[in-house]
């Protein structure tokens, strides 16, 4: 069982940087792959980034290619997503997810976090 808390949402202007984190509970955290996704108002909760447990190898939607950065630190039990260039289209909550397999599909992560807001004002 893992548990994951999110935190670093905020309100910000277009052009900022939010640093996002996700803290995990559990003693194996080191072997999930772990995601970062985003929902906004009425609309499909959507993939942003994930990183694989070793390596580590990282994947990035489109929309965020060149922009954001998934990190982790798996003595901190951490996994950061640095998110620069902030556009009004980022605004969403932001779900951490572990996974045994890193992806863009949410069927393939098992535990989520509850979600922090993150709002760009144009």
């Amino acid at each position: 069982q893992v548990q994951l808390v999110e935190s670093g949402g905020r309100l910000v202007q277009a052009g900022g940087s939010l640093r996002l984190s996700c803290t995990a509970s559990g003693r194996t955290f080191s072997r999930y792959a772990m995601g970062w996704f985003r929902q906004a108002p009425g609309m499909e909760r959507e993939f942003v980034a994930a990183i694989t447990w070793s390596g580590p190898v990282t994947y990035y939607a489109n929309s965020v290619k060149g922009r954001f950065t998934i990190s982790r630190d798996n003595a901190k039990n951490t996994v950061t997503l640095q998110m620069n260039s902030l556009k009004p289209d980022d605004t969403a909550v932001y779900y951490c997810a572990a996974g045994w397999t890193a992806g863009d599909s949410r069927s393939q992560y098992d535990y989520w976090g509850q979600g922090t807001q993150v709002t760009v004002s144009s």
